[in-house]
């Protein structure tokens, strides 16, 4: 929103004040302001341009076309001047550029004046013509003015320019009552205790006059929801034509382009007082009845940008008897508005409720000053006001006479918000105690009343205007943003606790992360049924049955009991894709398993994952690569990465459920379990080739979810790698392996890898072989060999104590 300094200064005294203060003054109070430019009425604000007199005009000795003048511009001296223009003449009034004078004759295009020689003739300047600087168009001869001003005057005081600044207002949704001049300039009075100087109720009662009542309207409003206010009166006899120069250049220095007397006025209005009105062709007020009323569906309306629209059935429409004229608050019609044959006008000025216009404005794409100012919400008791003042000022500006009496249509009118606020609360809130005269002087000086006063608290009246302010904290938030942010003292024990990071655990976030990255892995997402068979708990002794939710009304014998496990609904989509010879099948699922417990019920939220088939299909390059533990495994781990879960063991499981596989926990709780499904508990759900599953604990998992990555910087020394053949009871594990060495060497040691596992004739039954790396690394130096020796004598020792293991030399 836009605002003008000059307009502003009409309505409040303020031109002890800089534009810069202004600035911070509006800012501090609320209408941040996003920019402050300087306008000015003619390009270079005819900087430099001066009235002479010409004192002598002779014949140029080398050219018939020029003559060479002495002109008086206020110096100890005249200047010599070449004119070429035909009309100069001796005792003429003109407007001279002097040197250094930047010209522009159109907004794209300038030109400086320099001392130079024309045709052996010295000129000192130029003698201008009025399209050469920006005054007009005509180029038939110099500017001749009629004038006693003396030599000298600046040009721009002559034709009484006015240069602006404008200032950007990044008006938020609730405040409303700040989207006009009249808006700022009732903050600026509080903030500098001043009088708004003019548009006052009184002002206009003194000058507003009905001249007679020849041209009744009839209104009728058929919401009074949609519409709680609906005023207007008529004018005829007008003259519809340009509107005078300092209307016009209000609008323009805002950005409105002038378009005649009657419109502009109704625009100044708006932009002064934040009133939105119209005015009708009252030739086109068929009936001499203006109808609010809601569209019929499907009717199709011409706007004034001449776009065809299909009104719905909430349209609140302005009609007259037979058509519709307007779209009420939005945006008029083509046909109805104010042309050059208009010659008497119907001019309204309503209060639409907020949430039709909004409506309104949304469904039609539709976004005009004055839907702006209806969707947030008008002042319904500035109607009255805005009309007559803006009928006051067509009759001053396009003639006629007002000839209705006000129709006002308020069945309703619409109250004070009523707040009671209490003296101790508005110490708490701002945190620092103050004068409750001042707080009494702040709210009377921003118009809400103090209807009751006690030593402890204040009941007050908020004009409606203020919908933002409803609440006590709203009223405290009003004196504050006056009595001023940084009049707040800043406490000695201040603290800043609310600067602490505390990352928001969001569980749909990390679910998406996770998404992401099986995804990116080649896994498809499943959504299987909560319902499932209660065979499956009955047919695997890992899931008590008596645990079940049984369905009361089940509509199939498939269908009876939620869910204990994810694992079923798995590998039934699992055989549906094999019966369809998609044998190949990585997928996963978030979802929710659900328990019986001793006074209700539990759901747990879990996400499955499963693989079966080959990982990797069969190409040129290389052989087709069955899924195993390992595809599945690594998937989990890349999950538990992903969410920083730190401190994570395993340890070997093998059940009814899974043949073989590991539990992986952390801090002392389970986490995710991971193997082989058996087959005979695939075979309960038709599956008869190799499944690879993992049931991880997702809501634990959120819960363990660590947001503090470390970072650190890369070593600039080499790391070593070393490799042992350890050999083994078969039944120990890589992980026990991988614990062992972790605590043995908690320096040197940076990774640790299994690349080979044996087992078969060259050893003895019950053993294996791991064949594992090592890497190690000093990120201070160099490691030596001699600390790399001592290092793996140590992880064999602890190997050969701790697991009986051989070193394979």
């Amino acid at each position: 929103m836009k605002i003008s300094l000059n307009w502003l200064k009409g309505l409040i005294d303020i031109e002890d004040k800089t534009p810069q203060e202004i600035d911070e003054l509006l800012t501090s109070s609320g209408l941040e302001v996003e920019g402050l430019d300087e306008v000015e009425e003619i390009k270079g604000g005819l900087k430099g341009l001066v009235i002479g007199e010409v004192l002598e005009c002779e014949q140029h000795a080398n050219a018939d076309k020029l003559r060479v003048t002495k002109v008086d511009i206020g110096t100890e001296e005249p200047v010599q001047i070449v004119c070429g223009a035909p009309n100069v003449a001796k005792g003429q009034k003109v407007i001279v550029a002097t040197i250094g004078t930047e010209l522009y004759p159109s907004p794209t295009e300038s030109f400086k004046i320099k001392k130079g020689k024309i045709r052996g003739e010295v000129s000192m300047g130029m003698i201008c013509a009025e399209d050469e600087i920006g005054l007009g168009q005509s180029h038939d001869g110099i500017m001749v003015l009629d004038t006693d001003a003396a030599n000298g005057t600046p040009a721009a005081q002559y034709f009484k320019l006015e240069n602006d600044y404008i200032l950007e207002i990044g008006l938020t949704p609730n405040r409303v009552d700040g989207s006009s001049h009249y808006g700022a300039a009732r903050d600026l009075k509080v903030l500098l205790d001043r009088e708004i100087k003019q548009v006052t109720k009184e002002d206009l009662l003194a000058t507003f006059k009905v001249d007679n009542t020849s041209a009744p309207v009839n209104i009728n409003v058929e919401s009074t929801e949609a519409c709680p206010r609906y005023s207007g009166l008529t004018i005829s006899n007008i003259k519809v034509g340009e509107s005078p120069k300092w209307i016009k250049q209000r609008l323009t220095a805002i950005g409105l382009a002038p378009i005649n007397n009657v419109v502009d006025i109704t625009n100044y209005v708006l932009h002064e007082l934040g009133q939105p009105l119209h005015a009708f062709d009252l030739a086109k007020v068929t009936g001499n009845e203006i109808n609010v009323r809601f569209a019929k569906e499907g009717t199709e309306f011409v706007t004034l940008d001449e776009e065809k629209r299909t009104l719905k059935g909430n349209d609140l429409m302005i009609a007259n008897a037979s058509e519709n004229m307007c779209i009420a608050g939005v945006f008029g019609g083509l046909d109805s508005g104010v042309s050059n044959e208009t010659t008497s006008i119907f001019l309204e000025s309503a209060y639409f409720h907020p949430d039709f216009v909004r409506k309104t404005s949304q469904q039609h794409s539709i976004k005009t000053d004055s839907s702006f100012r209806f969707e947030r919400g008008c002042d319904p008791n500035m109607c009255i006001t805005a009309l007559k003042y803006a009928a006051t000022l067509i009759k001053e500006y396009a003639g006629g006479e007002i000839s209705s009496e006000i129709v006002d249509l308020y069945p309703t009118p619409i109250e004070n918000f009523v707040i009671d606020v209490k003296f101790k609360n508005v110490d708490r809130l701002i945190g620092q105690s103050i004068p409750q005269d001042k707080v009494i002087s702040i709210l009377e000086g921003l118009e809400i009343s103090i209807l009751e006063r006690t030593e402890d608290a204040i009941k007050v009246s908020v004009p409606p205007y203020r919908v933002d302010v409803q609440r006590e904290a709203d009223i405290i938030e009003e004196i504050l943003r006056i009595y001023g942010f940084n009049n707040v003292d800043l406490s000695e024990s201040l603290s800043a606790d609310f600067l602490a990071n505390f990352p928001k655990k969001d569980k749909n976030i990390l679910q998406t992360k996770v998404t992401e990255m099986l995804a990116g892995s080649g896994c498809h997402e499943i959504m299987t049924n909560s319902l499932t068979s209660s065979k499956y708990s009955e047919g695997v002794a890992d899931i008590d049955s008596d645990k079940d939710v049984k369905i009361l009304n089940i509509l199939s014998a498939d269908l009876d009991v939620m869910r204990q496990s994810m694992l079923f609904s798995g590998l039934e989509v699992i055989n549906h894709n094999i019966r369809r010879q998609q044998k190949n099948i990585k997928v996963f699922e978030f979802g929710k398993t659900y328990h019986t417990k001793e006074n209700g019920y539990k759901e747990n939220e879990h996400l499955a994952v499963f693989v079966s088939g080959t990982s990797s299909e069969e190409s040129w390059v290389r052989k087709a690569v069955a899924s195993d533990f390992h595809t599945i495994s690594s998937l989990v781990e890349r999950i538990l990465d992903r969410l920083n879960i730190q401190g994570v063991s395993q340890e070997y499981i093998s059940n009814d459920t899974i043949s073989y596989g590991l539990t992986y926990t952390a801090r002392k709780q389970v986490i995710a379990t991971v193997g082989m499904v058996s087959p005979k508990t695939a075979k309960l759900a038709g599956v008869k080739q190799e499944v690879f599953y993992a049931d991880i604990d997702w809501s634990t998992l959120v819960k363990m979810y660590n947001a503090d990555y470390k970072f650190k910087e890369i070593p600039k020394f080499p790391e070593v790698r070393r490799d042992l053949s350890i050999v083994l009871d078969s039944k120990a594990t890589f992980a026990s392996i991988k614990e062992i060495a972790q605590k043995t060497e908690r320096k040197l040691l940076k990774k640790i890898n299994v690349f080979d596992v044996y087992e078969g004739k060259h050893l003895s039954t019950g053993l294996k072989s791991y064949s594992v790396s090592f890497i190690l690394q000093d990120e201070n130096k160099t490691l030596n060999d001699k600390s790399i020796d001592k290092c793996m004598s140590s992880l064999i020792k602890a190997f050969e104590n701790q697991l009986k293991a051989v070193i394979r030399k």
